[in-house]
């Protein structure tokens, strides 16, 4: 294998952190952000994306199985589950609760992240 090939093992998880948990879209007001929102259903899965690694305090977005962003996971996620899913780790989200504008907008959309 080559230098720069990607390692086909996954990285060390990062030590202390949970590999499921449940946690709060934030940044769902945005854009067209909102209208996203009543796309999706519960038990959909969403993709997490880390910034690239440039960014000083990486997000961890979560988009539509089509690419389009919804928002993004809580600083203190993304603070320690990005720079791990830039070395190569894998997390899956599955939306477990999908509420209406009656719903303050950083708590319409609750996903259970899993870290296999």
């Amino acid at each position: 294998m080559s230098p720069d090939a990607p390692s086909p093992f996954p990285p060390p998880f990062p030590r202390g952190q949970p590999r499921c948990f449940r946690a709060t879209v934030h940044g769902t007001v945005f854009g067209e952000r909102a209208a996203m929102l009543e796309r999706i259903r519960e038990g959909d899965d969403l993709t997490l994306m880390p910034d690239p690694p440039v960014q000083d305090d990486p997000e961890v977005w979560v988009l539509l199985q089509s690419g389009e962003p919804v928002g993004h996971l809580p600083p203190e996620i993304g603070e320690w589950l990005a720079p791990w899913l830039l070395e190569g780790g894998h997390a899956r989200a599955r939306a477990i609760r999908v509420s209406g504008s009656e719903t303050p907008s950083w708590r319409r959309l609750l996903l259970e992240v899993s870290c296999p």
